[in-house]
């Protein structure tokens, strides 16, 4: 009669490759949760660019380009799938998202302030820069909600695309933004009346349409003023 052997102690080998791969994808989904836990977008690019460099994104990339020679490009195209080129084709444009800081020493902040509130919007006859009765009472209506507060406001003019008699559409727009500066500083009941300290004045022209079309009613849209309130105070706090 034959005797069966005993098998070898411990467990199967199966066993220590499946527990392997259970360690791995735990693993995989904790850092899945602890990403999406990230709130600062400056903590997830530092995070994302120390993985890219733990892994060996870049000598990935080169190792599969036929030759000896890295071609010039190549950085371009890590950027354009890693880090902060994500999310937008870099050829049209790159990305909106707000880089980490510290990265580019020469960039400066040229406005402190990083949102804006239309406070309000008059219309203008085209080619003119005259305010209406309408005009008016709109401003006041405008200089009753923003007056008394420690935000800068931007008085901004634009114009639409048709051809103006006198100057150009630069002069029109200026024109149209001083004028209402000088209502809501001077004109405006008293209680009301903005500190000239507070106030920024930005002429677009006609490159900052909000109506494309080319019938008059859609240009008469265009023939306008915008009042910005900045989340920027005076004193540059």
């Amino acid at each position: 009669m034959a005797v069966e052997e005993e098998p070898d102690p411990g467990i199967p080998e199966w066993v220590v490759t499946f527990g392997d791969m259970m360690s791995l994808l735990l693993t995989f989904f904790i850092m899945l949760v602890s990403m999406s836990e990230i709130k600062e977008e400056e903590r997830y690019q530092a995070m994302l660019e120390s993985m890219r460099r733990a892994f060996g994104h870049e000598s990935s990339i080169s190792s599969i380009v036929p030759g000896e020679t890295t071609p010039r490009n190549s950085n371009l195209q890590t950027l354009a799938s890693m880090g902060r080129a994500k999310r937008l084709d870099i050829m049209r444009g790159g990305n909106p998202i707000q880089s980490v800081k510290g990265e580019e020493t020469r960039v400066q902040t040229i406005r402190h302030g990083k949102n804006a509130t239309t406070g309000g919007r008059v219309f203008f006859e085209e080619g003119s820069p005259e305010l209406s009765n309408d005009n008016r009472t709109k401003l006041r209506e405008i200089a009753a909600m923003i007056a008394g507060k420690p935000q800068k406001i931007e008085i901004r003019g634009h114009t639409s695309r048709k051809p103006v008699a006198e100057g150009d559409h630069w002069y029109l727009s200026y024109q149209r933004c001083y004028r209402v500066m000088k209502f809501l500083v001077e004109e405006v009941d008293a209680g009301n009346r903005i500190d000239p300290n507070r106030i920024r004045l930005g002429a677009a022209a006609e490159f900052e349409p909000i109506d494309r079309g080319v019938g008059e009613d859609h240009r008469q849209r265009n023939a306008r003023v915008e009042i910005l309130v900045w989340d920027e105070s005076v004193g540059g706090e």
